[in-house]
């Protein structure tokens, strides 16, 4: 076989080299970009850490709630987008409609179960 050839056995032993080395790099890069924490993205540490609120209840301030509490007080109706909220880490109160991760649990609550 001529060497200049594509089929040498220099070349595809060079190929068959060269496409372990790019698969190994793949896994690694797919592995830290799944285990890297990006802000606002579903994955973050953040997420994973237990959600506190504080809500206005009445006038007063109720919590410190986790996701279960605060979504018991939505179904209940006591809790609706113009309540004001608060969580760690936000410089004041807001209202519900406002708070990404309360909104989180208002689409996940079940609706109301129908009348007959």
């Amino acid at each position: 076989m001529n060497d200049n050839s594509f089929f040498s056995i220099d070349r595809l032993v060079d190929f068959g080299l060269g496409m372990g080395v790019a698969n190994q790099m793949v896994g690694v890069m797919n592995q830290y970009m799944h285990n890297m924490d990006i802000p606002g993205s579903i994955r973050s540490t953040a997420q994973s850490m237990p959600n506190i609120y504080y809500v206005a209840l009445d006038s007063k301030p109720i919590g410190p709630l986790n996701d279960s509490e605060m979504s018991q007080l939505i179904m209940q109706k006591r809790v609706n987008k113009d309540t004001l909220a608060w969580m760690p880490g936000m410089t004041e109160w807001k209202t519900v409609e406002n708070i990404p991760a309360i909104l989180k649990i208002v689409a996940l609550a079940p609706p109301p179960l129908p009348t007959r």
